[in-house]
């Protein structure tokens, strides 16, 4: 998909009212050490997230962009700096206590789809849902209610090589939402889709926000960043801007 020419989102965009605090960033700072070279992939970012929010995280390559997206789905914790998501000082928690968090408060959406292969649609959704210990009629009925919600209610049955590339991302959408997340993180979720596609699951993203759910799209496409209503700008690892979309 070209990122020379912004597409107008094929949905009515929705500018839901903002809900309570749900991340918020301070001062945080990322360090990797390589031999005896010091990366400093994120240098003091400040970022604050409301429930209800569409934002779009954009970067040149090296910019800070993965990581911190690693930091916000909890895949990693700051050097220095406060993290807090939902009021929890995420910097200061252990392995099983960030797995928690991202099992129940975060729904993951990635370029690759990350399905098992050799299961049905309902069960890679139901998946979450087993880490979660719910009872097994429970998780079939809520991996149920998550297909529909995203048009695969013919389709529970198939395989991920039995779907087409926007399908199996819808699976993977429904998989992200059947935990009832706090946010759903998507990292560049039409890399892998040709545009029409691309374009069908960025309608789908719309209609989900316009349901009340809080969208974080990760992405390098500026096409793909203007569907969100508010787009956060990395460059060497400051946010070199932020601002709604125009």
């Amino acid at each position: 998909m070209s990122s020379s020419t912004p597409a107008a989102p094929s949905a009515p965009r929705t500018v839901r009212p903002h809900g309570p605090l749900v991340i918020e960033i301070e001062g945080v700072t990322k360090l990797y050490k390589m031999g005896a070279e010091v990366i400093h992939a994120l240098r003091g970012v400040n970022l604050k997230i409301h429930r209800n929010e569409y934002l779009a995280i954009m970067g040149p390559s090296g910019s800070g962009k993965s990581t911190l997206m690693n930091m916000l789905g909890c895949l990693d914790t700051p050097t220095a700096g406060r993290y807090e998501f939902s009021q929890k000082n995420v910097a200061t928690m252990v392995d099983d206590e960030l797995a928690e968090i991202r099992n129940r408060e975060i729904g993951f959406v990635f370029q690759t789809f990350n399905l098992l292969p050799r299961s049905n649609s309902l069960h890679n959704v139901e998946l979450p849902l087993i880490y979660a210990g719910l009872s097994r009629s429970t998780r079939l009925e809520k991996a149920r209610r998550a297909l529909e919600n995203v048009g695969l209610g013919q389709r529970m049955g198939h395989k991920p090589n039995e779907l087409s590339g926007g399908q199996r991302q819808r699976v993977a959408i429904a998989r992200a939402l059947v935990n009832d997340p706090s946010i759903i993180l998507a990292d560049e979720p039409t890399g892998n889709l040709d545009s029409k596609t691309g374009e069908e699951i960025m309608a789908l993203f719309e209609q989900l926000y316009a349901q009340g759910n809080t969208i974080i799209v990760v992405t390098h496409e500026e096409d793909i960043a203007r569907h969100a209503r508010r787009i956060v700008r990395l460059r060497d690892g400051l946010i070199e801007s932020d601002g709604p979309v125009d």
